[in-house]
């Protein structure tokens, strides 16, 4: 299965190389939030090898206490592509609104609720937790759903 994806800008060209589409699930954290400049995030997890970028980029190391990332962005429009994170390692979170066709994908999950928006309602069928799951209870959850397209 191939995905392609750009920035808002265009410079940054995104090919997906995957067999099957990952899990997609939105964060609401507020690091995701003032990120994104919006309410939540949504995400996908893949290997790093199976996203190919062309164009420039920037880099930034993000340092967390338990955790450090390396987020990538185009270096012209800022848009915010993927990170790589020592908590996956050899894995890249991509971000899913640069996707081609990203309307018709739907989370699979929702994590840290517990700093969603008071507005936002969600789907009691869908995986959710108030903060970071461990990655076992993360793929118990996501391996009993198919990932699916939005109606």
């Amino acid at each position: 299965m191939g995905l392609t994806g750009q920035c808002r800008c265009g410079q940054v060209h995104l090919q997906l190389q995957i067999e099957a589409l990952p899990p997609i699930y939105a964060c609401h954290c507020l690091n995701c939030q003032r990120w994104s400049g919006s309410a939540f995030a949504l995400h996908m997890v893949c290997p790093a090898q199976a996203i190919e970028a062309s164009g420039s980029m920037l880099t930034y190391l993000h340092e967390a206490e338990e955790h450090s990332s390396t987020q990538y962005a185009c270096s012209k429009c800022f848009t915010r592509l993927f990170n790589e994170t020592d908590a996956a390692p050899g894995m890249r979170v991509l971000r899913v609104g640069v996707l081609n066709g990203a309307d018709r994908l739907t989370p699979l999950a929702h994590i840290w609720t517990k700093r969603k928006q008071p507005w936002i309602s969600l789907p009691e069928d869908v995986a959710q937790w108030p903060e970071s799951p461990t990655p076992e209870d993360f793929a118990l959850a996501i391996n009993q759903q198919t990932p699916k397209a939005a109606k």
